[in-house]
């Protein structure tokens, strides 16, 4: 188990894939809820416990509840999200978007464990992505007879 992180990196704010994923679970309700952000560089609120039981009646009747989950899904459990909660001062967040209570640590070592194995995946990725060392072509037949006569001639003596 890995130990909490002490220091702090403050509020961590939304990126453009954030705001998307923000979004997507926005449209999904009957109105627009604080605690997600709206424009990129508002900070990430981690959601307080019990959150999900307070969006399902927001739900748009023509949408279903797996649609919700899975839009919520892919917000919580990306990499931002899981850095904000993993913050030594992380606070959840309502519906309201006020704060409600700390993170627990049990929570932060979690969120910790889950965003460093994330980031070590993304950099897995990029390596894997990236361009093999070009290998020298296999010598062809007359470049090794070339080879050949070349070593010969090296090894022979020269005529005066």
């Amino acid at each position: 188990m890995s130990k909490p992180w002490t220091t702090s990196r403050g509020p961590i704010v939304a990126n453009e894939a954030d705001i998307r994923k923000a979004q997507a679970i926005s449209d999904l309700l009957m109105q627009p809820v604080a605690v997600l952000p709206n424009a990129v560089g508002e900070p990430i609120r981690p959601f307080a416990l019990g959150l999900w039981h307070e969006l399902r009646p927001l739900l748009k009747p023509d949408v279903g509840i797996t649609t919700l989950r899975r839009a919520t899904g892919a917000y919580l459990h990306s990499k931002r999200y899981y850095f904000a909660t993993a913050q030594p001062d992380s606070l959840r967040y309502g519906i309201d978007g006020k704060p409600r209570e700390p993170v627990s640590e049990g929570d932060r070592i979690a969120a910790q464990e889950k965003y460093l194995g994330l980031k070590r995946q993304n950099v897995a990725r990029a390596d894997a992505d990236a361009p093999a060392p070009m290998a020298s072509p296999a010598p062809t037949k007359a470049d090794l007879i070339r080879a050949a006569l070349l070593e010969r001639r090296k090894t022979s003596p020269l005529k005066s």
